[in-house]
């Protein structure tokens, strides 16, 4: 007997079994999660040397750009030398590296620890101060005598809690040093590899892309082929173009931080502007963010330079966000000021700090390809592509064209209209 299959049957089979393949793994992985969640820890640490590498790769790619652009002509002025164009190129990048590693070390980090260190020591002192600043207060407005020192008291004697109980339990972290060194020892490891990792991906870029590409072409059909190559693209020049903009502009504005504070004659001058600098690498809410722990420092150490050092954030804030971001960023992500905040809220509500840095960059991109998309189906239909064609109630004619509704007519809803671009 002869069995005929049937098309139709065969696409509801198809997708049966795949749906039943699908639940049956997801039961897996509920019933061995702890099994599956160590062997992923397990390959985490493994493969730590090249995250390491990927992520330290991808931050230098814009000096090892710009290396071969100021490079290039050099070389390539009688006679092409690409060979010696790579390696010098890519040397001068991970010298470039290292030496910004080196000086964060040597120079920034034993100023932050130092001044870490100050404040623990003297934490009582500093709320001394706060107190003799806020009696000369309650001498000028003795009606608010009550509240203001009610509130400091409370305050004070929840620090000097939070500083005693602090103490048993430096006690147990220092039990447990030998631990602890020996992680770092294997960060410190896992770092140096990456370097390694790093300087072989920046020498083969070219060609790990030629490479991905060739593969891409190779399993995938033409046109989705074409369509991931570009996806991919996309997605590299908003996170490179983002990260990179974001961490220069950061860059700055710690080092302006620096130098006004040190005009002011202000305290802990490098631990406040590093604060500052690293807050600043978030959009929208990093100002308020460095700020506050900032604030807190400056009216511990010396009330007196609060409110100038509020008044100088505030400024320099205003300057980063109207001058100095507009002018090196420019609209690299090009999301309205709404899904600025609601991607950054919601990546690092999953995700921490790491979600508020790349919320915005990756939700750029989400918002690019569902624009994208949007306007391909717009096309489709043959109907208009441009946001504000929807701005007032619409109805479509026997022919399909979209029809605007009279303003001074009542309101009507679109039928059959599609969603707004973003």
């Amino acid at each position: 007997m002869k069995i005929r299959f049937n098309k139709k049957y065969n696409t509801i089979a198809f997708y049966t079994a795949t749906t039943f393949a699908v639940c049956l793994l997801m039961v897996v992985v509920v019933m061995q999660f702890p099994v599956i969640s160590g062997f992923l820890k397990t390959l985490g640490k493994v493969l730590s040397p090249f995250v390491w590498g990927i992520v330290i790769a991808y931050l230098a790619n814009p000096i090892l750009v710009g290396s071969e652009k100021a490079f290039g002509k050099l070389f390539e002025k009688k006679k092409p030398h690409p060979k010696l164009k790579k390696v010098t190129t890519v040397t001068l990048t991970m010298l470039a590296v290292i030496a910004i590693i080196a000086a964060l070390i040597g120079i920034i980090l034993p100023q932050i620890v130092d001044s870490i260190i100050s404040i623990f020591n003297n934490a009582k002192s500093y709320i001394d101060t706060v107190q003799n600043w806020l009696n000369g207060i309650v001498e000028k407005y003795p009606e608010a005598s009550d509240y203001v020192m009610g509130q400091f008291n409370n305050f004070e004697d929840k620090l000097m809690t939070l500083l005693n109980d602090l103490q048993p339990k430096l006690v147990e972290m220092a039990g447990s040093l030998t631990q602890g060194v020996w992680k770092f020892a294997m960060g410190i490891k896992d770092f140096l590899l990456g370097l390694m990792v790093a300087l072989y991906l920046l020498a083969g870029k070219h060609t790990f892309i030629a490479q991905l590409r060739r593969l891409t072409v190779a399993v995938l059909p033409k046109r989705s082929a074409a369509s991931f190559i570009k996806l991919c693209g996309t997605i590299n020049n908003t996170l490179s173009g983002f990260i990179s903009g974001k961490i220069l502009d950061s860059f700055i504005i710690g080092i302006i931080c620096f130098i006004g504070m040190t005009f002011m004659d202000m305290p802990f001058v490098t631990l406040i502007s590093v604060i500052i600098g690293a807050t600043n690498v978030i959009p929208f809410f990093g100002p308020f963010i460095g700020a506050i722990p900032t604030g807190l420092i400056i009216l511990l150490a010396d009330p007196k330079q609060f409110i100038p050092f509020i008044i100088f954030i505030l400024a320099l804030q205003q300057f980063d966000g109207n001058v100095l971001g507009p002018k090196i960023l420019g609209d690299s992500t090009g999301l309205p000021a709404f899904w600025v905040m609601f991607s950054i809220i919601v990546g690092g509500g999953l995700f921490g700090f790491a979600g508020m840095l790349l919320g915005v960059p990756v939700f750029a991109v989400i918002y690019t390809l569902c624009g994208d998309a949007i306007r391909a189906l717009l096309t489709k239909k043959s109907l208009p592509e441009n946001t504000d064609d929807y701005s007032e109630p619409c109805e479509f004619s026997e022919n399909g064209e979209l029809i605007h509704a009279n303003v001074k007519s009542e309101p009507e809803e679109c039928k059959n209209s599609e969603n707004q671009d973003g």
